[in-house]
């Protein structure tokens, strides 16, 4: 009991922190709309036009917004103030959302309406999580780090694939779409409001810029490369990336395309059986990124997150092979929790291994590899499963991970940067921040 106790209140240190309780509260109201948003936008475009392919077209249009600014995003996390990025981004998605909700109130509400704040979400988006990324360890110490991880990484799920769905699907049944706008424009102007209060305090990468006469200043493209170059040569941070984006490009396809399928030749009752395995993937995944916030950094951190990741993967096996909803359950539960899990320490190294100066940059390129592979194995998994069973292409999918992630580790030599960086509670201050 006593042990559960410390695990607790060490996940809930960070919430000492006022900056870091204002933060949490942003975010979670922003998650919120957005998970809102994803049902209020769906059936608007059904009451403008009832076809898949216009709903397919502005469904879109979030993805294009996340893929056409998140490199520009981290780019400008490095070289402006993280808070303005943040207040901006929060007050600008307020506006656009608010326009909507008039609209759509008033009747004048055209599709293009919603597909330009579906982009603007996306680019505010593309914007906000590098600077949050880079914001974070200049309000907590880095001990407290994972423990923020890990409260972010459950309330994601939560509130973006949990609660916020389901009030917009009883609000839009209940009313009309209007008021879900509205719901999401309040929840943005609430958040809007809230990131006003963040301390102004000094951000070294901007007072740094600050003190450089302007014509000398690096350009944006000569900051966009040394952040390139520095992943390039940063052995363990390619790797990871690497290793990252091949996995979003072999699971992301089979769970979100194929899943409905298998589900549907197993199963009666397809719709509400996908819709239990998908919310034990977003409950694993809220699980494993709490337990990890409760715990210490483990020692092995590369080895931990690639073996996350890789290992994590398996149990997709059991979902081509098994018909027995209560194993295939389990089985996503565990792949949630195993990614939740790897996500936050991902997340913490980040902030603790790469400098400061760096950090917006490097979180945008693993932002821009991942979705720019997410949409491909989308798009790939619907042919393969043409010429591929799909229970084998679930086999293929838990089996190859693990393999990558052994390649991984040792190409990336991620035992050789642990040894020589650690990262525990005890360390010494001068360490911290240190790329390996």
């Amino acid at each position: 009991m006593t042990v559960n106790r410390l695990s607790l209140l060490r996940s809930l240190r960070p919430l000492a922190s006022r900056d870091y309780r204002l933060l949490f509260a942003a975010v979670g109201l922003e998650v919120f709309g957005t998970g809102v948003w994803t049902i209020v936008m769906v059936f608007q475009v059904i009451a403008l036009d009832d076809s898949p392919l216009a709903l397919s077209a502005v469904a879109t249009g979030m993805s294009l917004g996340l893929f056409a600014f998140s490199i520009l995003g981290g780019v400008v996390a490095d070289r402006v103030s993280k808070r303005r990025i943040i207040i901006t981004v929060q007050g600008c998605t307020a506006a656009v959302m608010s326009a909507v909700a008039v609209l759509s109130l008033t009747g004048s509400i055209h599709l293009w309406h919603v597909a330009a704040a579906s982009f603007a979400m996306g680019a505010g988006s593309a914007f906000f999580y590098p600077a949050y990324s880079s914001y974070l360890p200049q309000v907590l110490p880095p001990e407290q780090l994972l423990a923020a991880n890990g409260l972010e990484g459950a309330l994601r799920p939560s509130l973006g694939q949990g609660l916020g769905p389901a009030v917009g699907g009883i609000v839009v049944g209940m009313f009309f779409p209007a008021i879900g706008s509205a719901i999401v424009a309040g929840s943005y102007a609430i958040a809007f409001v809230i990131t006003l209060f963040l301390s102004r305090q000094v951000e070294p990468s901007t007072t740094e810029a600050s003190e450089v006469p302007v014509g000398e200043r690096p350009s944006v493209l000569d900051d966009l490369r040394t952040g390139v170059r520095y992943v390039v040569g940063t052995r363990w941070l390619l790797w990871t990336l690497l290793f990252g984006s091949s996995l979003a490009l072999i699971i992301q396809g089979p769970i979100e395309v194929l899943l409905p399928f298998l589900t549907r030749d197993r199963f009666s009752d397809a719709e509400a059986t996908f819709g239990f395995l998908m919310a034990a993937y977003g409950i694993g995944g809220a699980a494993g990124s709490l337990v990890v916030s409760s715990l210490k950094l483990p020692r092995r951190y590369l080895t931990f997150m690639i073996g996350c990741w890789g290992g994590g993967t398996l149990p997709l096996v059991a979902i081509g092979v098994a018909h027995e909803l209560v194993v295939m359950l389990v089985a996503l539960f565990v792949v949630g929790a195993a990614t939740g899990a790897g996500v936050v320490i991902w997340g913490t190294l980040l902030q603790r291994l790469v400098p400061l100066g760096m950090i917006g940059r490097v979180a945008s390129l693993d932002f821009f590899v991942s979705i720019a592979f997410m949409p491909v194995s989308i798009a790939i998994a619907g042919p393969l499963s043409l010429l591929v069973p799909i229970p084998v292409i679930f086999v293929i999918a838990g089996i190859l991970p693990p393999v990558l992630a052994l390649i991984a580790l040792q190409a990336g030599r991620m035992r050789a940067s642990e040894t020589s960086h650690p990262l525990d509670p005890v360390e010494a201050p001068e360490t911290a921040g240190q790329a390996p």
